[in-house]
């Protein structure tokens, strides 16, 4: 009798959870393609972090800047791999978010833990790291197009860069935000280039300065680890990577392994057109007196660089949405399954309003772009990005003791645990030293 009734309530679960499956904002729609792949990994890449690459360099030097970041391209691209590898490897599964394979693999309760405030702080870090780089680049536009006029406050530039958002965030799931994403993914490329085409044409400075930035040996140490962070920022596609992987078909004749490699391919050749420029022509032409975004230390020609901070204004609108998505999707899932609330439009209104109105009011309360790159980048970064996936990889592949892949994995979980120890020593000392003349909502 009890086989029975079990048997009768299995469907209704099931049915349940389809039907909370076609609400929930990752897995609503699945028609994505690679190129839908390409640029939405384009979009969650390129960002706020590739302005922040010349600064970086000169707090690392020449040499220590180059292979920082080419390691960090090549370890991030196989942790990709890695990551794209495991959304189906359990026949007839998807793993459609980040949380589901940590739970294959860690267990369902741990899992849980390990995973989710880890991404939520990556996600929420992104979004509030995004409101002041908007709010920063719409101040910007104004201050060059109109020279001479009165001052306006860099709050009220963010509440203007939220509004959008206010909009934008009711867009019922991933793939509804397509061609935001699109749009989002040529600014990111347009902006990398503009800022390394200028800075290249103007030529290094008079008085350029390759030397240390900080004039005492504990400043210098405390930069290095600092720039760690900020390098560790600028590769964040991996915390949105699954539910990308998501949106696109799948059968057993096509997985989606393919499109999104394929995807994820031209996604990582244009990370490396946009940073690499970016980072070398910058750190050469400003030398260590650049600032924590490039366009800001650029100023001519005029025009060129308004139309720049407006292409990062465009670009950074749909990188949160990007990062945004999944956090609706978790906040959904736990209010409808947790919470027992209905799936409805008011519940989502509510939520993703509330989500957007509390990152505008945390990035209007701490605008401190440099020092919030890299401890975002070092402490939430590092781990779903450098070395969460490889132990994954070992925890489910289970690879040969003293293989190749086994040693491979091994190297980036200890690089990626010192960076997730050494970024946000460097990056607390940075905002300390910045809290000391801020003012709020200035």
């Amino acid at each position: 009798m009890e086989d029975n009734e079990r048997d009768q309530r299995a469907p209704e679960t099931t049915q349940a959870e389809k039907n909370l499956n076609d609400w929930l904002p990752i897995t609503k729609s699945r028609n994505g393609n690679w190129w839908y792949s390409a640029f939405h990994n384009v979009t969650a890449m390129v960002g706020a972090g590739v302005l922040g690459l010349p600064y970086a360099m000169s707090q690392l030097g020449w040499g220590p800047g180059v292979a920082v970041i080419v390691l960090s391209w090549i370890i991030t691209l196989y942790t990709l791999w890695q990551m794209v590898e495991m959304h189906e490897m359990v026949p007839g599964k998807r793993f459609d978010r980040y949380h589901e394979l940590g739970q294959h693999a860690f267990g369902e309760r741990v899992g849980l833990w390990v995973v989710v405030p880890q991404q939520l702080m990556v996600e929420i870090g992104v979004n509030i790291v995004y409101m002041i780089t908007g709010g920063n680049s719409l101040k910007k536009v104004h201050d060059l197009a109109c020279h001479g006029c009165r001052p306006i406050k860099s709050t009220y530039f963010i509440m203007m860069f939220a509004s959008v958002h206010f909009f934008l965030s009711h867009l019922p799931s991933f793939n509804s935000i397509t061609l935001v994403s699109l749009a989002a993914a040529v600014m990111s490329l347009s902006y990398s280039t503009i800022a390394w085409a200028a800075s290249f044409h103007k030529g290094p400075l008079p008085d350029v300065n390759y030397g240390h930035r900080a004039s005492t040996t504990t400043g210098n140490i405390f930069n290095f680890f600092s720039a760690l962070g900020d390098v560790a920022f600028a590769f964040a596609g991996h915390n949105v990577v699954l539910e990308i992987q998501a949106t696109i078909p799948s059968t057993p004749d096509r997985p989606s392994t393919n499109p999104m490699w394929k995807g994820v391919i031209v996604a990582y050749l244009v990370v490396a057109l946009c940073y690499f420029p970016v980072a070398l022509v910058g750190y050469w032409v400003f030398g260590n007196s650049v600032q924590d975004n490039i366009l800001i230390s650029l100023n001519r020609p005029v025009w060129l660089i308004v139309v720049a901070n407006l292409f990062v204004v465009i670009h950074v609108i749909g990188s949160y949405q990007i990062f945004a998505m999944p956090v609706f999707d978790m906040l959904e899932s736990f209010l409808v399954k947790q919470m027992k609330f209905k799936p409805s439009r008011c519940l989502r209104f509510i939520t993703r309003t509330t989500y957007v109105a509390l990152t505008m009011f945390i990035a209007m309360t701490f605008p401190f772009f440099g020092g919030l790159l890299s401890f975002f980048g070092g402490f939430a970064f590092a781990p779903t990005t450098y070395y969460l996936p490889c132990i994954m990889w070992l925890a489910i592949k289970k690879p040969r003791r003293y293989s190749l892949s086994w040693f491979t994995n091994w190297i980036c979980i200890v690089i990626g645990v010192l960076l997730m120890v050494l970024a946000p020593i460097g990056a607390l000392r940075n905002i300390i030293l910045q809290a000391k003349t801020f003012k709020f909502y200035s």
